[in-house]
């Protein structure tokens, strides 16, 4: 099941500052053609204004113009994040398993 309410916003930090919440929870990051990145953090907010200031080089490479999220229980978001990674295949993560 890809992620629940989802809702493509740029991922810019004017756009990060407004739709994205300081809660824990799984995110993915795409540009128009692909998914690029599913990750998992305690505080989606902080996580992707992280990547925006810092990408790594998968981000350096691909420049995802989108983000969405979906709010997770610490207990559960690693599970989540396999599961979306298995189901979208985003270029960016490498096999969990």
């Amino acid at each position: 099941m890809p992620f629940s309410q989802h809702g493509n916003r740029t991922f810019t930090a004017i756009s990060v500052d407004k739709n994205a919440p300081a809660a824990s929870g799984v995110y993915g990051l795409a540009d128009a053609r692909q998914w690029i990145y599913v990750g998992e953090t305690s505080n989606i907010h902080a996580e992707l204004r992280r990547l925006l200031e810092r990408p790594g080089p998968d981000l350096q490479a691909y420049r995802p113009s989108g983000f969405t999220f979906e709010l997770c229980p610490q207990e559960l978001r690693r599970g989540r994040q396999i599961q979306l990674i298995d189901e979208l295949g985003p270029v960016g993560n490498r096999p969990m398993h």
